[in-house]
């Protein structure tokens, strides 16, 4: 059996994400003005996508990384924001772009963006690959998006459940019995 088979229906394939990626980096790139610019992925579930986009960014680009916590073992957030892995470097002064995999309630990344607010950087800008379109606990400004996208159980391209599914070159909606636990994940 194929992970493949625990997709109910694709919902953006490669090719239109890897196009939708490539004007999120030339827009990056002509906001930024050319200047380097610190891409700060949120893992795990922004790394492909992080990859994809610096590649995309005609400019200077640096990268770090967080790690956050805000589910847990659950499958919706609870409202506490533990930070696992901070970044290595400062970032005062520096146009820095947080990238996400996907924006859900908007704690995780409200919460973010205080942090780094107080630490300075030249400008702070958000980009997510998905934006789940559903009323949010807190509001954000997301500069850069790259698929709105209806309130599903979605997977792929680095999105995961039970850290699974996040090699699929596709964003899918996860079949219902496989995250209600009515079958085996991915197989």
């Amino acid at each position: 059996m194929s992970i493949h088979d625990d997709i109910e229906r694709v919902l953006i394939d490669a090719a239109t994400l890897q196009a939708r990626i490539a004007e999120l980096g030339a827009q990056i790139a002509r906001d930024t003005g050319g200047e380097p610019v610190l891409l700060v992925g949120i893992l795990k579930g922004a790394v492909l996508f992080l990859a994809d986009l610096a590649r995309a960014i005609d400019a200077p680009v640096e990268l770090d990384f967080m790690a956050v916590s805000s589910y847990g073992n659950t499958m919706q957030s609870q409202g506490r924001v533990r930070i696992l892995k901070d970044l290595d470097d400062a970032i005062s002064g520096k146009h820095v772009v947080l990238v996400e995999d996907i924006i859900d309630t908007g704690l995780t990344m409200s919460y973010l963006l205080d942090l780094l607010r107080q630490r300075g950087p030249a400008s702070l800008r958000v980009c997510a690959l998905l934006d789940k379109q559903k009323p949010r606990a807190r509001h954000i400004t997301v500069d850069y998006i790259g698929f709105p996208i209806e309130n599903a159980f979605v997977v792929g391209y680095g999105l995961d459940f039970a850290q699974r599914y996040r090699n699929l070159p596709y964003i899918g909606v996860l079949k219902p019995e496989v995250y209600q636990g009515r079958k085996n994940a991915g197989g």
